[in-house]
């Protein structure tokens, strides 16, 4: 049952309210439900038209949908949770005392008017399922922020799912992140400035000479920006795209964001502490579909393969959650989505320029940019496809994601 009724069920984007296109937006949301479910019936279910229900705009819509959907996503047998632990784990957990201290913070994640008791109820399922997951994987370690990405799940999907989906979630789209050392979460963090670098040399040379590095960015990667982002609809909405893309899709996320704010942080004084105040208060206006569509656009565009050796390729590929998705494959084999969105994106170009290398930046003059940003309107088709099997994809990948 969904838990987050205090504050409704209702449709995550914006773009599906009022004004004088609420029918025609109404009608749009009943298709897409009913293509939804659709997909969910299938024999097998059809987890590419999930992907791309979720990837697409407004993603899945209500939370009914996405208990249904996101276990399709992680490939989840939700009829067979965990079992319970025999242990007292509060008792022998060494992780116990710092997820009570953080649970307890946590008071803004839940819904405003929230009975206090029915929240103190939830606290302490968070703090069970927390302890469940590490104590039947000894090799993940808990991190500060861990909390966050779970009880976006428990608000959403109930305690039963919750435990299955975050289980799977944390030994492989987070496995970087609960290592013993911020090692892997710190190279995954590497990629931002490339990112930004081949889109906007400017902005990019701006934030290398204000030497502010990328740690604003930190709490947005490890909690999939549930820690930062006040209205919960746009958490779930980012979710349910993070669910159905790559593992590193977040780090793209929180590089449109900065080129979002380009001349915000131009106009920022160019040191260390201005700029990184500026950036460290994510804005909570941002056009979120907008900029999933670009992140979208960027991942096809410059894909982490060709961003691997300025984002520290000394990093061996097996250390990265991209390896993790061996055992992630699906027996249906299904269309790449990188040849997908490769081929809506050549099919956009000129014949004459098909053979450029659109991944080359001008490097001669610091004050042209590619015209990524331009792109989206046109590729604003193929972002919404990004990854129409990233289970079945990735573990292809993985194997050209660092040379």
């Amino acid at each position: 049952m969904a838990l987050r009724s205090a504050q409704g069920d209702g449709p995550t984007s914006s773009r599906w309210d009022g004004g004088a296109e609420k029918t025609d937006l109404n009608a749009k949301k009943k298709k897409k439900v009913a293509e939804i479910y659709q997909a969910l019936d299938s024999d097998p279910t059809d987890v590419a038209a999930l992907r791309r229900m979720a990837i697409s705009e407004g993603g899945l819509l209500t939370d009914e949908i996405r208990q249904k959907v996101w276990p399709k996503l992680l490939n989840v047998n939700t009829n067979d949770p965990p079992p319970i632990s025999g242990k007292d784990l509060r008792q022998v957990s060494k992780d116990y005392q710092q997820v009570l201290l953080d649970v307890r913070r946590s008071l803004r994640r839940f819904p405003p008017g929230m009975p206090e008791q029915q929240r103190e109820g939830l606290q302490e399922e968070l703090i069970d399922i927390i302890l469940l997951v590490l104590e039947r994987n000894p090799q993940l370690h808990y991190y500060q922020g861990y909390h966050d990405i779970v009880v976006t799940f428990l608000l959403v999907v109930g305690e039963k799912l919750t435990a299955s989906l975050v289980e799977k979630l944390s030994t492989h789209h987070l496995r970087d992140f609960m290592d013993p050392t911020m090692d892997n979460t710190k190279h995954i963090l590497n990629y931002l400035m490339p990112i930004i670098d081949q889109v906007n040399p400017e902005l990019h040379d701006f934030m290398q000479s204000a030497e502010v590095g990328t740690i604003f960015a930190l709490s947005w990667l490890i909690t999939w920006f549930g820690h930062v982002l006040s209205d919960f609809r746009h958490v779930v909405r980012l979710y349910d795209f993070f669910l159905a893309c790559h593992p590193l899709m977040p780090i793209y996320f929180a590089a449109v964001i900065v080129l979002y704010r380009e001349q915000e942080v131009l106009d920022c004084d160019c040191d260390m502490a201005s700029v990184h105040h500026l950036l460290s208060q994510i804005p909570q206006d941002l056009p979120y579909e907008t900029l999933i569509s670009r992140a979208g656009d960027l991942f096809v565009q410059f894909p982490p393969s060709e961003l691997a050796r300025e984002a520290a390729a000394q990093q061996q590929a097996e250390k990265t959650a991209a390896s993790t998705f061996k055992d992630f494959e699906l027996a249906s084999a299904q269309q790449r989505p990188d040849m997908v969105l490769r081929q809506r994106f050549r099919g956009l170009l000129r014949p004459e320029d098909r053979t450029k290398d659109v991944l080359t930046k001008p490097r001669t003059n610091r004050f042209m940019k590619l015209a990524v940003m331009g792109l989206t309107v046109a590729l604003g088709a193929a972002a919404l496809a990004v990854v129409k099997s990233a289970l079945e994809w990735a573990p292809k990948f993985q194997l050209q994601l660092f040379p």
